[in-house]
């Protein structure tokens, strides 16, 4: 028979699987960003500056995604709150 805390376990276990799923659209697009930004000081290479600087802008904006669902993977597996309620 599977207990409360069992059940609570493999629920989190899967969950943290799912957060770490948003890894893969912060990846695709800083690669789409990076690959956009190498073709765009290619074509104006007077605007290097300003367009690395938006790009990374952006990288980091992206990023923030993928950082967020490791915290909540994170905490699903070894922290999770939600183990002290059973």
């Amino acid at each position: 028979m599977i207990d409360g805390q069992s059940l609570v376990l493999a629920a989190s276990a899967i969950g943290a699987g799912l957060a770490m799923i948003a890894g893969i659209g912060a990846g695709i697009g800083q690669g789409f960003a990076a690959g956009k930004g190498a073709e765009s000081v290619g074509r104006q290479p007077d605007a290097q500056g300003d367009i690395i600087r938006t790009m990374l802008l952006g990288a980091a904006v992206a990023e923030t995604t993928g950082i967020y669902a490791l915290v909540i993977a994170l905490l699903l597996l070894f922290a999770n709150p939600l183990i002290g309620m059973l």
